[in-house]
């Protein structure tokens, strides 16, 4: 069970929301790229990247703070004699020239939401023209696909899209339940059980991670399927020490060394 440190950028700051309410942001850190230091000193082998106001904007709005991220990822690895930690990214973007930017800026991953959902041609077209880069994420309320960083409600079903993007290739779905984001109120294992056995494609969990005891029961159902979980307020706030939550999530899991959900292992 991999956890993966989120750093949600809003005007070129580290925030965190409440169940995604830009008015109700808490920020971290002014540096993006110290943050991502911070993260993998404490052993982080994972980035997750959300820029809210592209998320809002329907285009890329932190890409100077993504960079400065990249930079300092970038360094570490030098320093430490180790391959680069993947970097994931979610928000704003709609169109594979922005896709391709990204991958050659260095991340590692592009997370498709929005998009997906209301042009899923554009989702199967990213996946044929980026394999294996290319993540979908479908965030839900009561099991309603939400778009535009979560402020309109689809009539979509989340299994029902997930069954459809996982024909199109991608390599894994990030699922999150809004109700329970930046809540710190637990994971909805059910939920995410629920959609994991569902598809064949590895689940990252995301949304509702309070302390270790949410680890150890996502660690508990990683055989359905759901092999990572994104962690946020909690690791901001000291509910939870990433450290010897991945420690913790070791000793009850095949250790995921190197490996990543993404990769398909």
């Amino acid at each position: 069970m991999l956890l993966i440190p989120a750093i949600d950028l809003k005007d070129g700051h580290c925030v965190r929301l409440k169940q995604g309410d830009m008015d109700q942001a808490t920020v971290f850190s002014e540096d993006p790229g110290e943050m991502a230091r911070h993260w993998l000193l404490q052993g982080a082998r994972r980035l997750h990247l959300v820029d809210l106001n592209g998320a809002f904007a329907g285009k890329p709005k932190n890409e100077s703070a993504v960079k400065a991220i990249l930079k300092s990822v970038r360094e570490f690895a030098d320093e430490n004699g180790i391959e680069e930690i993947p970097v994931q990214l979610g928000g704003g973007i709609r169109d594979l020239d922005t896709i391709e930017r990204y991958l050659d800026d260095g991340l590692s991953y592009i997370i498709i939401g929005t998009a997906a959902v209301k042009n899923p041609g554009f989702l199967h077209d990213a996946c044929s023209a980026f394999p294996g880069q290319i993540i979908v994420g479908l965030d839900a309320k009561d099991g309603k696909v939400a778009t535009d960083g979560w402020s309109k409600l689809s009539g979509h079903e989340v299994i029902d899209l997930a069954k459809k993007f996982e024909g199109y290739g991608c390599e894994a779905i990030v699922y999150t339940d809004i109700g329970r984001d930046g809540m710190m109120g637990g994971v909805n294992i059910e939920a995410t059980v629920r959609l994991a056995q569902a598809v064949a494609i590895p689940i990252i969990a995301s949304g509702g991670v309070h302390n270790i005891k949410d680890v150890e029961a996502l660690c508990e159902v990683q055989d359905e399927g759901v092999e990572a979980v994104i962690c946020g307020r909690s690791i901001y706030e000291g509910t939870l020490d990433l450290r010897s939550a991945q420690d913790r999530a070791d000793e009850l899991t095949e250790a995921p060394g190197e490996e990543t959900p993404a990769d398909g292992e």
